[in-house]
């Protein structure tokens, strides 16, 4: 068997937060709203998340990503206990301002091995590509981080309308590649945290698969659900285990 085509998931696995997102929420709403409560607030954007989420996948909605946001961002801040009325009023200036924060470095960082890795599989004539639940501004993040042009094609979900673990979203990305002769799905291979959307997903649609599971702190933000099953699922711990385990399938 031969690996042709590495697809990768983006946060947690390529890009993290440059600071925790909740701490970075929490610097941006104290001008107008005080300092809450670094748990609360925690707690309250994942709620807030996950019901946006539920309720409009893939960025649906007239306002498109913007309003999106500015509705878990409304509910991130009054779940942690800021006044509602001062919410709305400071809305135009608070979303604006986190919407350019996590447009670029400035709200993310590369995790140690993501370029160094990226460049290795270029090494090796594997094709590289990402694939990730979230809106476009995405881009300009792999651009100012500088690894977009490591990656052949970047699909994000609110530009494809699509959202992982949809097996259509893991077959665009084969159907995108420019090589002439087409690589079946068992020639690829998707690398991300999220059990259900990634490992998965990815496995549902006749990919092979990794679960990237970091050590230590770098693994905080990883999408991990409380008593998840993880028996007979592949783990790798850093991105240099997916270069050892494509080795190992061309050996």
């Amino acid at each position: 068997m031969t690996i042709r085509l590495v697809t990768f998931d983006a946060l947690h696995t390529l890009v993290t937060p440059r600071l925790p997102i909740y701490a970075q929420y929490s610097q941006t709403f104290a001008p107008y709203l005080g300092v809450l409560e670094p748990g609360l607030l925690k707690q309250s954007f994942k709620v807030a998340l996950s019901q946006v989420q539920k309720e409009n996948p893939t960025y649906q909605g007239d306002s498109g990503a913007e309003g999106w946001w500015s509705e878990v961002i409304k509910r991130t801040a009054i779940g942690a206990g800021a006044d509602p009325q001062a919410v709305d009023s400071s809305l135009p200036q608070i979303v604006p301002s986190l919407m350019e924060r996590f447009s670029s470095r400035q709200g993310y960082k590369l995790f140690h091995d993501s370029l160094p890795v990226l460049r290795r599989l270029h090494q090796m004539k594997i094709h590289t590509a990402l694939i990730s639940n979230t809106d476009t501004r995405m881009l300009s993040v792999l651009k100012d981080l500088e690894i977009a042009p490591y990656l052949g094609s970047i699909l994000l979900s609110e530009a494809v309308g699509i959202e992982k673990p949809n097996a259509k979203i893991f077959r665009l990305a084969f159907s995108m590649r420019s090589e002439s002769v087409p690589t079946e799905m068992q020639g690829g291979v998707h690398v991300g945290d999220e059990l259900e959307s990634d490992y998965h997903g990815a496995r549902a649609a006749g990919m092979h698969a990794l679960l990237l599971r970091r050590a230590g702190p770098e693994g905080d933000g990883e999408h991990k659900e409380e008593g998840e099953n993880l028996q007979g699922v592949q783990v790798v711990n850093d991105l240099w285990g997916v270069v050892k385990w494509v080795e190992q399938q061309t050996t």
